[in-house]
């Protein structure tokens, strides 16, 4: 399996290329529009074809790079069940698998940050196994923090969704402690408060140190992670609309 992680330092982004080289077969999670050439030329240079564009849910921070790569490639568009989106796309149920190649794809439904949000978890089977290796977070295990529940509550309680964010965590928990941890966001990102500068870590250091995870009632955790939010994104409404329209979104 290659990976490739490529940073966006404007708004503290993470997206990631990643697949298999044995059957040509490369996907990228949570693209931003500003890094679509450079998705395309990653893979040129590799050799291989993006055939899979995975979103973890509807960003509401930056515009989504997904429609010009799936318009750069053909790429098969994969969202969460239940994202509310415009667009013809693979909605994906909890636990389902895409296979890659020996790179294979397992849903994992982490609401919170969102109603509908996903983790991805990655195995590779030319290491001769199906464990996990890794898994694509998205906004929900942040390094050192989870991700905020108040941006997509569309007027409803964010209370609530931090609740759902506290077993989405646990959720993720139930990982191998030697699960690497690729989030979306890394320090800077309004996504939430003390993010680490490091956009990598692992399940166990996580599960160890991230500070929002010393929370173990699901009220307390909820009630810290709605404490001193940062302001919200600038054109939040018209990202997230941008995002949900995205084959007619505009940057």
């Amino acid at each position: 399996m290659i990976l490739r992680q490529f940073l966006y330092p404007d708004t503290a982004c993470a997206s990631y290329l990643f697949g298999c080289l044995s059957y040509n077969r490369l996907a990228v999670v949570d693209p931003h529009a500003e890094l679509v050439d450079r998705y395309v030329e990653a893979a040129e240079a590799i050799g291989s074809p993006i055939v899979a564009v995975f979103e973890t849910h509807v960003q509401a921070d930056h515009v989504s790079g997904l429609p010009g790569l799936v318009a750069a490639t053909g790429a098969t568009s994969y969202l969460p069940a239940g994202a509310r989106v415009g667009f013809a796309h693979h909605a994906l149920e909890d636990g389902e698998r895409v296979e890659l190649g020996n790179t294979i794809v397992t849903t994992m439904a982490t609401p919170g940050h969102a109603p509908a949000h996903h983790a991805y978890v990655v195995a590779d089977l030319r290491r001769e196994t199906d464990d996990p290796w890794l898994v694509f977070t998205g906004d929900s295990l942040l390094v050192n923090d989870a991700g905020r529940p108040d941006l997509h509550a569309a007027g409803g309680d964010p209370h609530a969704l931090a609740v759902q964010q506290h077993a989405s965590m646990q959720r993720l928990l139930t990982l191998p402690d030697h699960v690497v941890v690729l989030p979306s966001h890394y320090g800077g990102s309004v996504c939430g408060r003390g993010l680490s500068g490091n956009p990598i870590s692992s399940i166990g250091f996580e599960r160890r140190h991230n500070r929002a995870l010393q929370h173990l009632d699901a009220d307390e955790f909820a009630d810290e992670l709605l404490r001193d939010l940062p302001p919200a994104p600038t054109d939040q409404a018209r990202i997230v609309a941008a995002n949900r329209a995205a084959f007619g979104a505009t940057t």
